[in-house]
């Protein structure tokens, strides 16, 4: 096929040397898959901000590090700049997740390069060397649903030991290879430590999974691992080979008010101290 206009630069700087079909087109990216040299991988178009349909992204972009406070302030305006510095962010989280995801023993596609809007990673393939398909087209039996479930709860886990969260994980996407399920789609993917939102999002991706895979095991549906592994993660006591329930004890004490708005308080004067000096920089 012809090689789209995003991809000529890496054709052009030997990256790559053929653009063989497209893949598929996200609300986010559009992927192809490519020929470099002896291998085949795939290429991860990412489209501008004002084509992507990702809804709350400033949900996710809470916590992301810039490398100077120029960068930051330029962000914070809406600049021209800032918004060319928010775009690198936003495609350079993904590259950074999936390196720090792989090196924890997290099933994602091993990345390559990310240039120019474009990132290089490894196409995800099932035993016959045909593209691997989504867990969405995939006919599950009930064992194979359960099975399948704990392997991504441990993915879950360890991705959370390693201080990430998905924050948009479900069927859609999580590819099957031979040996299970492989997670990818991470440009949105959160500091679990930096977030404020990050036990919102970490129940999310794991109640979608649960919902998911009811409809094939029943037994799962109002189970409430999302809660105990993030009871856990805050407790300091969640490790990669963690047993898991589905269940939490409530606690029953009474909820203290007056520390809670304290802490909401002390959490604002902070913020406001932050952007202060943040300025003054």
């Amino acid at each position: 096929m012809k090689t789209p206009k995003r991809l000529q630069a890496l054709q052009e700087e030997g990256l790559i040397d053929e653009v063989m079909r497209q893949l598929m087109s996200g609300k986010e990216a559009t992927v192809y898959v490519v020929r470099c040299g002896d291998e085949i991988r795939c290429a991860k178009v990412y489209k501008e901000a004002s084509q992507r349909s990702f809804k709350n992204a400033a949900s996710y972009q809470e916590g992301r590090k810039v490398k100077n406070s120029r960068q930051a302030r330029a962000m914070e305006k809406g600049t021209r700049y800032g918004r060319k510095m928010q775009e690198e962010v936003w495609q350079n989280a993904e590259v950074d997740a999936l390196y720090k995801l792989a090196a924890a023993g997290v099933r994602v596609p091993r990345p390559y390069i990310c240039h120019e809007g474009v990132l290089l990673m490894e196409l995800v393939t099932d035993a016959a060397g045909n593209v691997a398909p989504r867990l969405n087209d995939v006919e599950l039996s009930a064992e194979l649903a359960l099975q399948y479930h704990d392997q991504l709860l441990h993915q879950v886990v360890l991705m959370l030991c390693a201080g990430v969260i998905h924050g948009d994980l479900s069927e859609f996407n999580i590819l099957l290879d031979d040996q299970g399920p492989v997670i990818i789609d991470l440009p949105q993917a959160i500091d679990a430590a930096s977030n404020t939102e990050a036990q919102t999002l970490l129940e999310r991706d794991v109640n979608n999974l649960a919902t998911y895979f009811s409809q094939f095991a029943p037994q799962l549906a109002g189970t409430r691992y999302g809660k105990e592994i993030w009871k856990l993660y805050m407790a300091g006591s969640l490790t990669p080979d963690a047993v898991l329930t589905g269940k939490v004890e409530e606690s029953k004490r009474p909820v203290d008010l007056a520390a809670v708005m304290d802490e909401i308080e002390s959490a604002i004067l902070e913020e406001k101290e932050r952007q202060r000096r943040l300025m003054e920089t």
